[in-house]
């Protein structure tokens, strides 16, 4: 079904109830917002759990459903908004690329033209990649993302390797993996490096899988 964005909320700030890879819940109001989150956003908000946060929304409106994006700053919201205007590139592909990448490292490949590297991302394809590079160039190279300062502090969360496992592969199942083949791609990553955080696990789960 046709899907299109709609720019009725510019943000949501309340206490940050709940908080996992892929999504975080906001009280506002004394209503909950569930709201899909990416990796980048995600480490922005690690250690802030039952503190005012802010994240400025991107709501996708269908007949069948109505979901909420948020993102910690407004750079990557424009940058998720930019994918979408990619024929073929729908909400849930924008948020995998921009877990797979950061705001800085998609707009250098996009600038380099480095279709290959971005094509990593399960189900994008070269011809994808290909696209968003030809019709977001230019938009891409006007974006500052200098600084991209963020609406709160990075904490000092830092959890046991079986909760990373567990969180990991969590995340990925949510994003629509294979529990099984995300197991081993997880296990894979911390066998190479025990002390790798959870957003870090994912991000280069997303290039294996």
């Amino acid at each position: 079904m046709p899907a299109f964005l709609c720019d009725m909320i510019e943000y949501i700030k309340g206490i940050l109830t709940e908080l996992n890879p892929t999504e975080a819940v906001i009280e506002a109001a004394g209503i909950g917002y569930g709201i899909a989150i990416t990796l980048p956003t995600y480490s922005a908000l690690v250690g802030s759990e039952n503190q005012e946060a802010k994240l400025f929304i991107s709501e996708i409106i269908r007949e069948d459903t109505h979901e909420i994006y948020g993102f910690v700053t407004k750079t990557e919201r424009q940058i998720f908004e930019l994918l979408m205007t990619v024929s073929g590139i729908g909400a849930a592909t924008a948020r995998m690329i921009l877990s797979a990448f950061t705001a800085e490292e998609l707009r250098m490949l996009i600038a380099t033209g480095n279709a290959k590297a971005m094509a990593k991302v399960k189900g994008l394809g070269t011809k994808t990649a290909q696209r968003i590079i030809v019709d977001l160039k230019d938009k891409a190279l006007k974006l500052d993302l200098g600084g991209d300062p963020t609406e709160l502090p990075l904490g000092d969360f830092e959890p046991e390797e079986n909760g990373v496992r567990t969180e990991a592969i969590s995340a990925l199942t949510m994003l629509g993996f294979n529990a099984s083949a995300s197991g081993k791609a997880v296990d894979k990553i911390l066998k190479a490096n025990p002390t790798i955080k959870v957003e870090a696990v994912i991000r280069e789960a997303l290039k294996m899988l």
